[in-house]
């Protein structure tokens, strides 16, 4: 069987990451800890809002590890699916909105390609 593009994350991958660049691994935590901490919001929805996001980012790490983190703050499954779903018409949603970029591409060459050969375009 071939060998998985993610691979897992050990105890000593950690390690090593952190004695590269301790200051940056460090202060990385820090602001992690807090933006996760109960706030405004509870850390139940800044870890159901990280579950919809990572989705989005495709990040395998991240979804298993917000997916976790949402059921250990008492995210039900079905919230964590309601989540993904929100991350999913999201995408689409944004798939959906640029296409505005598109037709008006399409109607620049439409205008444009009425012109008869040899007179420049307006």
């Amino acid at each position: 069987m071939p060998e998985s593009l993610y691979q897992p994350t050990t105890p000593e991958i950690s390690e090593r990451r952190k004695a590269l660049a301790p200051g940056i691994h460090d202060a990385f935590d820090n602001f992690s800890r807090a933006v996760f901490a109960d706030g405004a919001l509870p850390e139940k929805t800044k870890q159901l809002i990280a579950v919809a996001v990572a989705h989005v980012t495709q990040c395998p790490y991240c979804i298993t590890g917000h997916t976790t983190l949402a059921r250990r703050t008492g995210a039900e499954p079905e919230e964590i699916m309601e989540a993904i779903w929100v991350a999913a018409e999201m995408r689409a949603g944004g798939a959906f909105a640029h296409s505005t970029l598109a037709l008006n591409a399409m109607n620049h060459v439409v205008a444009h390609s009425h012109t008869t050969a040899g007179e420049p375009e307006p």
